[in-house]
């Protein structure tokens, strides 16, 4: 399965994630920030950097990123890759993003994210949801997971992948269980709770024969990680994932997988 933080598959999907992303959020977010001579923006799990690459040109004007990973070889790229933006200035952080306070957003004008909440657990996007009121910082969120894919043509198997995708993405990790598709719900409840006005919008990828690389791939990790959730499917899932496969390679497969964004503006 295809590491769904290293730098090839983060490539691979950008295209993807640019073409799925709500735009109409944007309005209601410039709106926000009119006014703000230089918004300080902070990038939650940066990763190589798509998030600021896609919206620092749909806000324009200065603006400064501090973008936040564990991961430094994916902070320099993301770093770098801001260089088109001459009006943009970025610096990194290296650390846990899950135990932000209010005051470390002090100052921010918005924090973001992108194809984040459902690797969170619902304590973490709760504390997520409390520092963006404490700071009265507005929260954009992209690409959150939310469990349903439709493929075309259909298959028997398809339900089965599917649900054990879904299970392995609510799995947990030592004293952490992840949220998985159930993140969109649970953060809009979490930032209303916490006194934001919420507007979500579906952002789902459209894959067919012209991302025929970036469906391999996802097939390739969809079905693994439902085999791992389910080993019982293994036998099946060779032959399945072979079918699909191929069908990807006549150009014949098509894919709908369902994300949400989420806005949350403070009162």
């Amino acid at each position: 399965m295809v590491s769904e933080f290293s730098a090839a598959w983060l490539a691979l999907r950008e295209p993807a994630d640019a073409g799925a992303r709500a735009v109409d959020l944007l309005e209601p977010l410039r709106a926000r920030l009119d006014g703000t001579a230089r918004p300080v923006i902070r990038d939650l799990g940066a990763g190589s950097g798509s998030m600021g690459r896609w919206l620092a040109p749909r806000l324009g004007g200065p603006q400064h990123w501090v973008m936040h990973d564990r991961d430094p070889a994916l902070l320099a790229l993301a770093a770098a890759g801001m260089a088109p933006f001459p009006q943009v200035t970025v610096e990194t952080r290296q650390g846990d993003v899950t135990g932000l306070t209010g005051a470390d957003l002090a100052g921010a004008a918005l924090v973001t994210a992108s194809a984040l909440l459902d690797v969170l657990t619902a304590g973490e996007v709760d504390a997520l949801a409390e520092a963006c009121a404490e700071a009265r910082c507005p929260a954009l969120f992209t690409l959150s997971v939310a469990g349903r894919v439709d493929l075309s043509p259909a298959d028997p198997l398809d339900s089965d992948v599917e649900a054990a995708f879904n299970d392995h993405q609510r799995r947990t990790h030592g004293a952490r269980t992840l949220l998985g598709p159930d993140a969109p719900g649970v953060a809009a409840e979490a930032f209303a709770r916490h006194g934001a006005t919420v507007l979500e919008r579906p952002s789902p990828w459209r894959l067919g024969p012209e991302q025929a690389g970036l469906a391999a791939e996802w097939l390739r990790g969809w079905v693994g990680a439902a085999v791992e959730e389910r080993p019982d499917l293994a036998g099946p899932a060779e032959g399945y994932l072979r079918r699909r496969l191929d069908a990807v390679a006549g150009g014949d497969l098509h894919a709908v997988i369902d994300h949400r964004d989420l806005l949350a503006l403070p009162e």
